[in-house]
């Protein structure tokens, strides 16, 4: 394997395979990792070669490798206690519990929210307690806690309200349902600004002022750290005296998914989150995630492509589409038959968000046409577009255009909700706070990479400017270029499935442990075809004829990827992609799935 890796021992500014501008516009550099670092791992943990690079590519010190690879709640969960305002939000939840008061979740309807409000119906249920959950509608009450809402649960005798995954920048709604009697405790991770909301306590990793250094959290794992403080002052009191003690871990299947699909970093305890949750996930104790299998057809242990791309997308689509309500509900259900139910249904919702992201995205991209002007950040808004599917929208145009993207759907008052999806390197949730702070918007709020906002079309070119402007003076002065980082060009017959169960090792990956990404050098592609709705599959071949691999491009039919593979016939391409492990009928064969490509010379 040494051969074939020495490549990698160049900077990260070094052109893989001399690649400054792939098919999709790339250009490919190695992922930068410390050479001794990397050795020292290998030999003293007596992994191969290339796992040590890996691992070293990925900032894991020598003291971090075996939690790495093992990860374990045992040893990354922190003390709920860490997180500023915990214990007083915990012993106010466990106050109620106790003393019989009237509970509501008040969930945001993606699927952390939806996890996050079923993970904390489950608990309320396992203790005999009623929990009422709500998640409001996208059209008609948009993101986050509404005073409307808010009142309308106090008028039903709902004494404490837990918002979940929304709520740290919710000031006049969290206001309206303080003064109006109700007690308020947000659990959330959004980034947070200076001021706080009006409540009880407000829990989140990424307020300004709390020292955890847990901010990677999804609202789904703050929920569960919640959970066991709650947990833990009830033990204290004596309230398991005479009944039996939830099993929280249990439910880490409900914390993987929503970590997962969150997009947040699967570092620290969000690796042992999702390494144990699908472990649990596998066991199928969860009626509605075993019905979400059912209905997309999975034969297999669940990993996180099955989270990320199965299941959350049909979980999301009725608070897209369809009811709000039924990805926590779905979560949260014991009942089979009415998992399947639930399922099937947003089954058929998500089939309708296809539709209607296919006729945005179409119209989005007529609209940006040729010239994508000079601007950092794409901000394209159309009249009447689905507020349900502009976050899709806005994550297929950075895909496509590879710089930041906005997308924004006016109603017919000229207010337009938004969404935004970000490229490395760029805060994208920064840039959008700053210009709330400008009063350039209704509201917004996200992180680094998401973001969604609410603005009016008067100031719509006065906001796309400012963010622009936010954007340049991160980037200071650096061009936007985008890199596809690579971790080592290995030939065909390198890919064997002995090294492929070796890589599997460093699962699960997301954001922050990117899967491992290779580079193969001037291979052939052999029977290409279009396969699915528009993935294009092929064998990918050495020049000499003799190893060959299976590969596949997802989504690539209308882009210059799969133009390239369908139509390059002889000609000998440079390819980059992921390795993966295909079971069928008992059979394990490697396969190749395709990102990007280039040609030779």
């Amino acid at each position: 394997m040494t051969a074939r890796l020495k490549q990698n021992t160049a900077t990260a500014e070094s052109h893989v395979l001399d690649i400054q501008s792939s098919i999709l516009g790339k250009k490919w550099t190695f992922t930068p990792a410390d050479e001794r670092l990397a050795a020292g791992i290998s030999q003293s943990f007596g992994l191969p070669e290339i796992l040590g690079r890996l691992l070293a590519a990925r900032d894991v010190g020598f003291e971090e490798v075996e939690t790495f690879l093992n990860p374990t709640l045992k040893t990354q969960l922190p003390d709920p206690s860490m997180l500023k305002d915990m214990d007083k939000a915990a012993a106010r939840i466990a106050d109620a519990i106790v003393n019989g008061e009237k509970v509501a979740v008040f969930g945001d309807y993606d699927v952390d929210g939806a996890t996050s409000s079923a993970l904390l119906n489950r608990f309320f249920k396992a203790l005999g307690a009623d929990l009422q959950v709500y998640i409001p509608d996208r059209i008609a009450e948009g993101y986050g806690p509404n005073a409307p809402a808010l009142l309308k649960l106090k008028e039903q005798g709902i004494d404490l309200v837990v918002t979940v995954d929304c709520g740290v920048t919710s000031f006049d709604a969290i206001d309206a349902g303080t003064k109006a009697g109700l007690d308020i405790v947000v659990l959330d991770h959004h980034r947070a600004e200076p001021t706080l909301p009006n409540a009880i306590a407000v829990v989140n990793p990424n307020r300004l002022d709390d020292n955890s250094n847990q901010g990677q959290l999804a609202a789904v794992g703050v929920t569960f750290l919640a959970i066991v403080a709650i947990n833990r002052i009830l033990r204290s009191r004596g309230f398991y005296k005479n009944r039996p003690e939830p099993r929280i871990l249990q439910w880490l299947d409900i914390v993987a998914l929503g970590t997962v699909c969150d997009v947040v970093p699967l570092t620290g305890v969000n690796r042992a989150f999702v390494s144990q949750g699908l472990k649990v996930m596998a066991m199928r104790q969860n009626p509605g995630i075993v019905a979400l299998g059912d209905v997309a057809g999975l034969s297999e242990a669940p990993g996180t492509f099955h989270a990320g791309f199965m299941f959350g997308p049909r979980v999301n689509a009725g608070g897209r589409v369809g009811e709000s309500s039924l990805g926590a509900r779905l979560l949260s259900t014991d009942d089979p038959l009415e998992a399947k139910a639930i399922a099937l249904q947003l089954h058929q919702y998500n089939a309708e968000r296809k539709d209607i992201e296919k006729a945005v995205l179409d119209d989005a991209i007529a609209r940006i046409g040729e010239d994508l002007g000079s601007n950092l950040v794409l901000m394209i808004d159309g009249d009447g577009w689905h507020p349900g599917v502009i976050g899709i929208v806005a994550s297929r145009l950075k895909e496509k255009y590879n710089r930041p993207a906005c997308v924004i759907a006016f109603d017919e008052n000229g207010v337009g909700k938004a969404s935004g999806r970000s490229v490395a390197g760029v805060d994208l949730g920064g840039a959008i706070l700053a210009a709330k702070e400008k009063g350039l918007l209704v509201a917004g709020g996200g992180h680094k990479m998401a973001a969604g906002f609410t603005v009016t079309r008067d100031l719509l070119a006065d906001f796309s400017a400012f963010v622009n402007d936010h954007v340049a003076a991160q980037l200071q002065g650096r061009p936007l270029v985008p890199e596809l980082r690579l971790d080592a060009v290995l030939s065909l017959h390198a890919l064997t499935l002995d090294l492929v169960e070796k890589l599997d090792r460093l699962a699960p990956y997301g954001q922050g442990h990117s899967q491992p990404r290779f580079a193969l050098a001037g291979v052939k592609i052999v029977r290409p075809k279009v396969v699915g709705e528009n993935h294009v599959s092929c064998f990918l071949q050495d020049t000499s004829g003799g190893a060959t691999l299976k590969g596949i491009a997802f989504r690539a039919l209308d882009s210059d990827l799969g133009e390239l593979l369908l139509k390059s016939g002889p000609t000998p391409l440079h390819i980059a992609g992921h390795v993966g492990i295909n079971e069928w009928n008992g059979r394990k064969t490697v396969d190749f799935q395709i990102v990007d490509a280039a040609l030779m010379g």
